[in-house]
């Protein structure tokens, strides 16, 4: 069950205000007030409220159009168009629930009104969740005529299609200008419910009497606290256009739609924070680290490979390199390489007649080939060579072809 706070705006601004409060089940929560808007703002107290605005401001027609939501807003200008005497783009338009005959009920009002209304609500620090004209407050009773009598105004309605807030008419006049009395609408319902301000009701003694000649029953309930309880009642339970449609539409406050998540939100976004700050954290420890190991194997790849200048872009692709030429001179390779072959120069000119085939290196042993006329030539460089003290060299293979002998000698490191 729902509480209402419903407030009847006067027919100007500086004209007091009444309000009630009342559920959606048709029950009065308290008693009327009467005063100013920030005096009914002051009462208001967290309660969804209606405004009823003056029906003699706004017209109330009906519409057939097949449309539906923004679309149907936007076909009523001009499908009632010819049924205005104000330009449309002057006016504001807004729809009611569609009948079962096909029709749709419209209130149309001034968008200056409407406007000043809106204003009027906010200056006093109140957001009402509904703006619905004040006639819409009268029930619509099948089979039945259903009047409010005020002390400035009659509203009417039918009971199934037509109403209106005619000013300055006594009530026999009001049903008088529209035919129900005295004219020929025969088809219109005999059946008349007043509801009238117990302040005036004795004005109208002639008028009930005048009435009730002219229609099967007239039934009269005096108000004794006003007309707005029996207004308030009808509107929150649903009833009544809501002129708050279109531009005057409820905006989508997404503030309040996200306050109930915001812990949760703020949560989500720390840890995402936190995420972000982490990964940061370990981009940079590892920068670090791949930069000290640059340093690294810049060190150990200098040491194998002394000369060697290019910088260091593919640690993997040199490592793969070194691996595929293991054959090369390693760090100490210098030391026992160039040595040995200036002893093997030595040695092979003690006779023009030999020549070197091929020269390989591995692990501290040099491997020599080598073609000579005869074997005691090769004995005698085996012989030089070892006789320097720091090599040593042995015949390891030697095949005579035709008039020259080929051959294999291994130098290796004196004690290695």
């Amino acid at each position: 069950m729902t509480t209402y706070f419903v407030i009847r705006l006067g027919g100007t601004a500086d004209q007091p205000v009444s309000w009630i409060a009342v559920d959606d089940k048709g029950t009065r929560r308290d008693h009327p007030g009467t005063g100013t808007l920030e005096d009914a703002a002051r009462q208001v107290r967290e309660r969804p409220v209606i405004a009823l605005v003056p029906g003699i401001e706004v017209v109330s027609l009906n519409a057939e159009v097949p449309a539906r939501g923004a679309r149907l807003l936007a076909a009523l200008p001009y499908a009632l168009e010819d049924q205005l005497a104000d330009d449309i783009e002057n006016l504001h338009f807004a729809a009611g629930t569609r009948r079962d005959d096909g029709t749709t009920p419209v209130a149309v009002v001034a968008r200056s009104a409407m406007a000043g209304w809106v204003a009027q609500l906010e200056a006093a620090g109140i957001a009402a969740t509904r703006i619905v004209p004040e006639n819409h407050g009268l029930a619509y009773t099948p089979n039945t005529l259903s009047m409010v009598v005020t002390d400035d105004s009659v509203m009417f309605n039918d009971g199934e299609n037509v109403e209106f807030v005619v000013p300055g008419l006594r009530p026999s006049e009001a049903l008088a200008a529209t035919g129900i009395i005295g004219g020929e609408d025969d088809d219109a319902s005999r059946h008349l419910l007043v509801y009238c301000d117990a302040g005036i009701g004795d004005e109208y003694e002639k008028d009930w009497a005048l009435l009730r000649h002219e229609l099967d029953s007239v039934d009269v309930h005096l108000l004794p606290d006003g007309v707005l309880p029996r207004l308030a009642v009808t509107v929150a339970s649903g009833a009544g256009i809501d002129l708050l449609q279109g531009r005057f539409g409820a905006r989508t406050d997404l503030s309040a739609a996200f306050r109930p998540w915001r812990f949760a939100a703020m949560f989500l976004i720390g840890l995402f924070v936190i995420g972000i700050g982490g990964k940061a954290a370990d981009y940079y420890r590892l920068s670090v680290e791949q930069s000290e190991l640059r340093e690294q194997f810049a060190d150990v790849y200098q040491s194998i490979r002394p000369g060697a200048t290019r910088d260091i872009v593919d640690p993997r692709g040199i490592v793969m390199s070194l691996g595929r030429n293991d054959g090369l001179p390693t760090a100490a390779g210098p030391q026992v390489f160039l040595p040995s072959l200036e002893q093997l120069a030595l040695a092979l000119q003690q006779s023009d007649a030999v020549s070197v085939e091929a020269i390989s290196y591995r692990a501290g042993v040099i491997d020599v080939r080598l073609t000579a006329p005869d074997v005691p030539t090769l004995d005698g460089i085996v012989q030089t060579i070892s006789a320097s003290g720091q090599f040593t060299a042995s015949l390891q293979s030697a095949d005579s072809v035709g008039d020259r002998v080929n051959s294999r000698i291994q130098i290796r490191e004196t004690g290695a």
